[in-house]
């Protein structure tokens, strides 16, 4: 029977990238297999073949692409007599999972690292990552995902429809527990703090909470259903139990981080305590990905969100306020519902710019209502009101199931009329 150093000696995590070099796609690829492994500037004593053999990554696959005339990033090294030509291509490299084990934090370190200085090469973008069994053990992934947030919100055969609180700042406890009792008797499932607001000075996280979970309690005994509401108890690391604890005591029912601002470890360390889902956001996701020869896709960074425990992971929307366009919104909600390692299941979170004819093309386009798909001034600024928002998006998702164009549908129901009355736009970007 093998020893765990045997069977981790075995196991190799590969990873892909979109690379971009002034040299030839092999020489790229030797670039980030030696300097991400065993290799650096220059040949030392201890690097033998051996250890070459043990602890060095291997080049699994090479796929030539376009080429272009111009380097996407800056600082690229040229090789002699250079043409002028910039290859593209793809390359998978393998690294033995014994050199850093199932630890998110080191694997990190291996697969991203110091890639993106190599003058080597004049763009760089980790695409996939393709990890063994032994990350599923280490990491227990969400603990709720898709069925636990339908089972506590009570929602079945349409997607949990929800809003943000905004304002995004500058309400006191006061004026919060109105806005949040006015929504949460709207008809809505779920409700969120923005980004922007945990913490503040100005109205402290226990004060916050102590505001929303009466405005939510007491809408409870008026519609006789609770509302999923999503505290933002980012901070430090210390925080986080203290925070999470907070709400729980209180009554609340899910948690939110902002997860590039407390790192993939933070969100790893809040699953491993946390008594309800926990709301994933995505900010500052533009810096990682928008630049195309930079970064990380999202396929790859959903995995390591989803392993780390995010019960819920913001996806953006189509047709949304931001420069992501229709094609990769769709594709990171697919890949949210890929099976993964131990079969974990996210719920994709739709937002940005989203209001009850948006419903049509989300629903052709991706082909299913596990989502929950969030509006704050398409819901906010309904004509009508919130509640009349609320309805309109139901309405303009019950148009989407049934096959009925939204804005035919719109004809005999007044929320989703006033809705594109209000809304509708002459351009929608796909």
């Amino acid at each position: 029977m093998r020893s765990n150093r045997e069977v981790l000696k075995m196991k190799r995590v590969i990873a892909t990238y979109l690379a971009e070099t002034p040299f030839t796609l092999e020489r790229a690829a030797e670039a980030i297999a030696g300097e991400q492994s065993t290799g650096t500037f220059t040949a030392v004593p201890g690097e033998t073949a051996a250890l070459k053999e043990r602890f060095g990554a291997r080049i699994e696959r090479i796929v030539p692409l376009e080429q272009v005339r111009q380097p996407s990033l800056p600082g690229a090294a040229v090789p002699p007599g250079h043409n002028g030509i910039y290859r593209r291509g793809e390359i998978s490299v393998s690294f033995p999972l014994h050199n850093f084990g199932p630890s998110i934090p080191n694997l990190m370190a291996c697969v991203a690292g110091n890639l993106y200085e190599l003058r080597e090469l004049s763009g760089l973008r980790l695409l996939d990552l393709d990890l063994p069994d032994e990350f599923a053990s280490a990491y227990p992934g969400p603990r709720f995902g898709i069925e636990g947030t339908r089972r506590l919100t009570g929602v079945r055969g349409r997607p949990v429809i929800g809003t943000i609180i905004k304002p995004s700042v500058g309400l006191d406890p006061a004026e919060l527990e109105v806005l949040v009792y006015t929504l949460a008797t709207s008809g809505l499932d779920f409700i969120k703090d923005d980004e922007l607001n945990a913490d503040p000075p100005y109205c402290p996280l226990p004060v916050k909470v102590a505001a929303v979970s009466r405005a939510v309690e007491r809408a409870a005994e008026a519609t006789g259903r609770k509302i999923m509401y999503a505290y933002n108890i980012t901070g430090d690391i210390e925080a986080l139990k203290r925070n999470h604890d907070t709400v729980v005591k209180a009554g609340g029912n899910c948690v939110m981080v902002s997860m590039n601002s407390v790192g993939l470890a933070g969100l790893a360390y809040l699953n491993t305590f946390s008594e309800v889902p926990i709301h994933g956001h995505r900010n500052q996701w533009g810096m990682l990905t928008r630049h195309g020869q930079l970064g990380m896709d999202f396929k790859a960074y959903q995995k390591l969100c989803r392993l780390s425990g995010a019960d819920h992971l913001h996806v953006n929307g189509l047709g949304s306020k931001f420069y992501e366009s229709d094609d990769s919104v769709v594709a990171s909600v697919q890949a949210c519902m890929e099976p993964l390692l131990g079969g974990y299941a996210t719920m994709p979170v739709l937002s940005s710019g989203q209001w009850a004819g948006t419903a049509e093309i989300t629903y052709a386009r991706t082909n299913t209502v596990d989502v929950m798909h969030l509006a704050g001034g398409g819901i906010l600024a309904h004509p009508d009101g919130p509640a009349a928002g609320v309805e309109s998006f139901k309405q303009g998702w019950e148009a989407a199931i049934r096959g009925i164009p939204a804005e035919a549908y719109a004809e005999n129901h007044a929320e989703l009329r006033r809705a594109f009355e209000k809304f509708q736009r002459k351009e929608t970007k796909r």
